[in-house]
């Protein structure tokens, strides 16, 4: 199919539910709708929550199913797009594959429709930093980018003026992939730790959701995996297309991205290819600390190597000072930095914070249990947190994982029990001295007591600033 309205046609006649409102259905159910195509909104939320909405898409024409049975006659509808958040192995969505309903989503059409080349992002960690730095390197050599998907922005509703010279960058969650039968043409995978498994159940669904980035491309096509994990290296014996790997510990000698030896300016990101090996970033030039964006860094560079120039990856890192949430400097109080991490929303990405960091730190945490353990983040903790702030709803689970962590006892580390954010916040603010830097890092899920990790993180620089 070209266009939009040439797949709109295909449907004329069937029957088209769309569970959900959300960010990424909104967009598609306004475009059925426009097409005059017969189409049903499923969402479990009641009628007096969602009323202006509602009341926006059935003046278009749309027909609902709200509240609690949203799903009990899904069914009966012949096409159904289904929200990310909701799992294809929901019984309600499995019994209506086996009756014969077709189901698919948002990200799936917009890969069958998308007309340019398409790089995709996916990873437990790093995906919306790798993928900003892709578009922008992207930019900066001129072409048109369209940068979307789970970093916020559905892409569908912009396939009809897409050209054959544009990019689409899209970020892509284990939730979207789950029932992808495409890949993109740039995979990029950087990395896989344990995560949602309160979505997921088990560490294998979530793998096997992870792997459709690769697994559907054709021997043209690229797959740039993070050597260092050994999740990533393993499953990157997998791909049907060309293999490029990404090291920060490794030296590697043939098609791949690593740190090279010192030079006078210090250590760089190097490129090594069939043409041999170059110099493509130094340290020095990357503004957003931690080594985990050194390695974001390298994700993105080979995914654009070849597309490129070396010059436009080193004016991007001169200017590029991060994304919202991600280790974002709020403030400085008194002598104190206060930083802004909400998007740590799993142990891993905590533990790369505070490896961004050469002090011990004051750390607020806590937030919705997804299943993950904490023993490893309590280890971490020991070594490199002088104040921890708990708050959510596992925070005795990670209180639980701190004091039983080896060297706790003698580790002089402070536990504080907040009852909420803004308490938390208070705390922070009377226990820290002059030199000291707070940080949240909840690492956990923000759905106990936010809508989403942005929210959480938009209140506490609320809070921050209020000071």
């Amino acid at each position: 199919m070209s266009t939009t309205s040439e797949y709109f046609e295909t449907l004329r006649g069937r029957s088209i539910a769309v569970i959900g409102m959300g960010v990424s259905n909104t967009p598609l159910i306004r475009m059925l709708l426009r097409a005059e195509l017969k189409v049903t909104v499923c969402d479990k939320s009641p009628r007096e929550r969602v009323e202006e909405q509602v009341s926006e898409l059935e003046s278009l024409g749309a027909k609902f199913q709200l509240g609690p049975d949203y799903l009990a006659k899904i069914h009966k509808f012949d096409i159904i797009f289904r929200t990310p958040g909701l799992s294809p192995n929901t019984p309600e969505l499995k019994k209506a594959v086996e009756k014969g309903s077709r189901l698919t989503s948002e990200m799936e059409l917009f890969f069958q429709l998308c007309p340019c080349k398409i790089i995709g992002v996916t990873g437990s960690d790093g995906k919306t930093t790798t993928t900003t730095l892709i578009s922008e390197f992207l930019k900066e050599a001129g072409l048109n980018v369209y940068l979307g998907g789970n970093i916020g922005k559905p892409l569908l509703a912009d396939v009809d003026g897409m050209t054959a010279e544009d990019v689409a960058v899209v970020e892509l969650s284990s939730f979207q992939l789950m029932t992808m039968n495409q890949s993109p043409n740039v995979a990029v995978f950087t990395n896989l730790s344990p995560n949602h498994l309160d979505y997921h159940h088990t560490m294998e669904e979530y793998t096997a959701a992870k792997m459709n980035i690769f697994l559907h491309q054709k021997p043209e096509d690229r797959a740039v995996f993070n050597y260092d994990n050994d999740i990533t290296r393993s499953l990157s014996k997998k791909a049907p297309g060309t293999v490029t790997y990404f090291s920060r510990q490794t030296q590697l000698e043939e098609q791949g991205v690593c740190l090279g030896p010192n030079y006078p300016e210090g250590k760089a990101i190097w490129l090594s290819n069939k043409q041999g090996h170059r110099l493509v970033l130094p340290l020095s030039g990357i503004r957003i600390p931690g080594v985990h964006n050194i390695e974001n860094y390298m994700a993105a560079i080979a995914a654009v190597d070849g597309i490129v120039p070396d010059k436009c990856v080193r004016s991007v890192a001169q200017r590029f000072t991060g994304v919202e949430h991600r280790i974002e400097l709020v403030r400085e109080l008194n002598g104190v930095k206060y930083y802004n991490d909400s998007i740590g929303t799993s142990p891993t990405r905590t533990m790369a914070c505070l490896d961004s960091f050469d002090q011990k730190l004051i750390i607020i945490a806590g937030g919705y249990d997804k299943g993950v353990p904490f023993t490893q983040l309590g280890m971490a903790m020991v070594e490199k947190v002088k104040v921890l702030i708990l708050t959510g709803d596992t925070a005795p689970a990670i209180k639980k994982a701190v004091e039983e962590a080896e060297g706790y006892a003698e580790s002089g580390l402070k536990l504080i029990e907040t009852d909420d954010l803004a308490a938390a916040v208070i705390a922070a603010r009377d226990t820290a001295q002059e030199g000291d830097v707070v940080v949240l890092s909840p690492a956990c899920a923000a759905f106990d007591r936010f809508k989403n990790f942005m929210e959480r993180g938009k209140v506490f620089k609320q809070l921050v600033n209020e000071l």
